[in-house]
């Protein structure tokens, strides 16, 4: 059967629910998992879980764990990446630095300065590793879910050989939301998105077959559905309901993230009170809750390794084990991946990263073109493309230049702060990463 490589694999949430996904799927739970991450510690739990997994259930998956990320490499058929290079410190500290300068950003994984300086951190690894598969496992499909995931992706496809999808949630969970809002069952609901991660649009959302925006737009007129305790997982979706009813179309992810990525729900804190988002100071305050408590989270985990605990062995909405599944059987799959845009999205840039329905097969993940967007959708995301773009050109040259020209032309930022301010905030942000900035320009 497979290897299947989990980089990144001292994140209990995230090895936890993809080692379950792969141990439920009776088609490759016969696999190899190898988990690999740098840090001792947190990878001795995670293979303690795994471990546990698959003898509660009394499986034969063969459980491996390495520091080594070359040995964990070799002879792998799929790579899941999910990385926090410097933990989550130094995300808390770019965002204090950006809110000290007046720019108060909701969640900051893939738009924006704190996402672009995660960047700087984040895509040199994710290179290494493509090199290290292409003489390694030249045939091996990389799923990554790190972050800013189009930059990431957008730079593999530009400066590897390595087969790649981004992978996200952020489809599936709106689609949930969407079928919640109309107060349907989930499984009643089908859709066709396209656009790029967390700013992609529900081009059809359909009921049983028929057009469901019109009920949709309906449901966001009643204030239980608009800024309820209705509302999605993620608390009020105000700024995606305006967004909705401004450009016609509902976009992926939640109205913490999209409000970061355009201009009009967080220039000043009555715009933030509003549309009910939450601001950078509560963001700081809940990391440090978060950082505070993690030592008790990890000790419950290892208690529960340790004890009787059953663990569930339950799939979960993400598409990784979806993937493996299909081409290692054959048996085909759709799910929504993150890929270069070959054609795909012609009102898009060529060569930029777009999230687009796949279909997946024994002969791998196959992207399927979409054609045009709605040209007032599509001008929204290459606001956002633009940024990219130039993140990933100033990352691989390794010129502040490119990163600052990058950081003008953000939506958000560039609604907010002067180009002096830009400046100053940025000379800050390349100072508390200058570790990562060795022979830059």
């Amino acid at each position: 059967m497979a290897k299947i490589v989990l980089i990144g694999a001292g994140s209990h949430v995230f090895s936890s629910r993809l080692i379950t996904d792969i141990i439920a799927c009776p088609e490759i739970r016969d696999s190899t998992v190898t988990l690999m991450d740098i840090a001792e510690e947190p990878l001795k739990q995670a293979e303690a879980f795994a471990r546990k997994l698959v003898q509660q259930n009394r499986f034969s998956t063969r459980i491996e764990a390495t520091t080594d990320r070359r040995q964990a490499l070799a002879g792998a058929d799929y790579i899941f990446v999910a990385v926090m290079v410097g933990g989550g410190r130094l995300g808390m500290i770019d965002r204090e630095i950006t809110l000290k300068h007046g720019l108060d950003q909701g969640d900051i994984s893939t738009q924006g300065p704190c996402a672009i300086f995660a960047g700087i951190r984040h895509l040199p690894l994710l290179l290494d590793i493509c090199r290290d598969m292409e003489e390694l496992c030249p045939e091996a499909w990389l799923l990554n879910y790190t972050d800013p995931l189009p930059p990431i992706c957008w730079a593999m496809n530009d400066y590897t050989r390595v087969k790649n999808a981004g992978l996200c949630h952020s489809v599936q969970g709106t689609s949930a939301d969407l079928a919640k809002y109309i107060g349907v069952p989930h499984d009643e609901v089908s859709y066709l998105v396209a656009g790029i991660n967390h700013m992609a649009w529900f081009l059809e959302f359909k009921w049983q077959g028929k057009d469901a925006y019109p009920l949709l737009r309906e449901k966001f007129k009643d204030p239980a559905v608009y800024s309820g305790p209705n509302a999605a997982y993620n608390g009020p979706d105000i700024a995606r309901a305006e967004l909705f009813k401004a450009f016609g179309y509902y976009v992926t992810e939640s109205s913490k993230h999209v409000s970061t990525y355009v201009p009009y729900f967080r220039k000043r804190p009555e715009d933030i009170e509003r549309y009910k988002q939450d601001s950078g100071e509560w963001y700081l305050s809940r990391g440090k809750l978060f950082a505070s408590r993690l030592k008790e989270r990890n000790d419950n985990f290892t208690q529960q390794i340790r004890g009787d605990y059953q663990f569930p062995l339950v799939l979960s909405d993400e598409y990784g084990a979806v993937i493996i599944k299909a081409i290692e059987t054959g048996e085909p799959a759709t799910v929504y991946g993150n890929v270069k845009n070959t054609g795909l999205i012609t009102n898009l840039p060529e060569g930029c990263c777009v999230e687009v329905p796949c279909l997946v097969d024994k002969e791998g993940i196959h992207p399927c073109y979409i054609g045009e967007l709605p040209p007032q959708v599509a001008a929204l995301n290459r606001n956002n493309i633009s940024v990219q773009e130039l993140t990933v050109r100033g990352i691989v040259e390794k010129d502040k230049t490119k990163i600052y020209q990058a950081i003008l032309l953000d939506p958000l930022t560039s609604a907010v702060l002067t180009i002096d301010e830009i400046r100053a905030m940025l000379d800050e942000l390349f100072a508390v990463n200058q570790e990562y900035l060795i022979g830059w320009k």
